[in-house]
């Protein structure tokens, strides 16, 4: 993570305070290390502008550097992302967890349901965009969830279900869900399945429960898709895709950080364009606001691109 996270760093100018976990001390020192012999070549780029911290006290005194320090980027559990949060002023960029939905609507098409869920969960299930909760229409659940639940028994994929997927899963090996699961981040071949009636108690599921992180939709119906992507809130939205598409690479951006839940001031996997901001240049001859508020003189915008 060290060399992706720096040469991010230096592509948007940015100097980087990075701070590992203990179990990678002895790599990360080693990697700091030859991160500044070779900005030795490059005598335009300071060779402080990474630095490594390894202590707890390090960390205390970074989160009081609000004048020095823009934004501070965590990774880590919830509890993680919210002490830090709580703990500095200085702004934070990030997410602690994970909780990624696909909802299987009344016109879903089965194949593409059954394929849909399987790689969301299955693919990669300790990463942050795998599918810890599937939502299924009531009317499309006496037919899809068997075909479901035999592929996640064959996945080893064990399921916590609400009382209805019980009734339909008692031959696979479904076990009661708990209030605490429709919150929680799996990140095992855990999944957590609830019946639901419509697409609006799905989409009121996800707004309550998830984490704002990436939420989908298996539907043919053009119109509840639509309805599903503008009322979800979060940073992904899919139709008919996995949730495992959420990441950088694939988005095209190259190397992340991360995934940004929040609304400001990047949102989505975080890359090039995350990490910079903009100001505004003007390049006048004398020009003062008086004639503009006397009304001697007028704007007169025009696009410049």
């Amino acid at each position: 993570m060290a060399p992706q996270v720096a040469s991010l760093a230096l592509r948007s100018g940015n100097a980087l305070l990075l701070k590992g976990g203990s179990e990678a001390e002895h790599t990360n020192r080693a990697l700091a290390a030859i991160w500044r012999e070779a900005l030795r070549d490059f005598p335009e780029i300071p060779q402080d502008s990474l630095q490594a911290l390894y202590t707890r006290e390090d960390i205390k005194e970074l989160l009081s550097l609000d004048h020095q320090i823009d934004l501070i980027i965590p990774r880590g559990s919830q509890e993680f992302v919210d002490y830090i949060s709580r703990h500095s002023r200085i702004p934070v960029l990030g997410h602690g967890s994970g909780v990624c939905h696909v909802y299987v609507d009344q016109a879903a098409d089965m194949q593409k349901a059954v394929a849909v869920t399987l790689d969301s969960k299955v693919q990669y299930p300790a990463v942050c965009n795998a599918a810890e909760t599937l939502l299924v229409h009531t009317a499309i659940a006496p037919v899809f969830l068997p075909q479901m639940l035999r592929e996640f028994a064959g996945a080893g994929v064990e399921v916590r279900g609400c009382p209805r997927t019980l009734a339909l899963g008692s031959a696979y090996g479904v076990v009661p869900a708990a209030e605490a699961d429709w919150e929680t981040e799996y990140s095992d071949l855990i999944i957590s399945v609830k019946i639901v009636d419509n697409l609006q108690e799905a989409i009121a599921h996800i707004n309550r429960w998830g984490s704002k992180h990436t939420d989908a939709i298996v539907t043919e119906d053009a119109k509840a898709a639509a309805e599903f992507m503008d009322r979800v809130d979060g940073a992904n939205v899919y139709h008919n895709v996995s949730t495992r598409f959420s990441d950088g690479f694939r988005y095209g951006f190259g190397a992340e950080l991360g995934i940004s839940t929040g609304k400001l001031h990047a949102r989505g996997p975080v890359g090039l364009e995350g990490l910079t901001t903009y100001k505004y240049k003007l390049v006048g001859n004398g020009h003062t606001v008086a004639g503009y508020a006397r009304g001697e003189r007028t704007f007169r915008h025009r696009k410049i691109r």
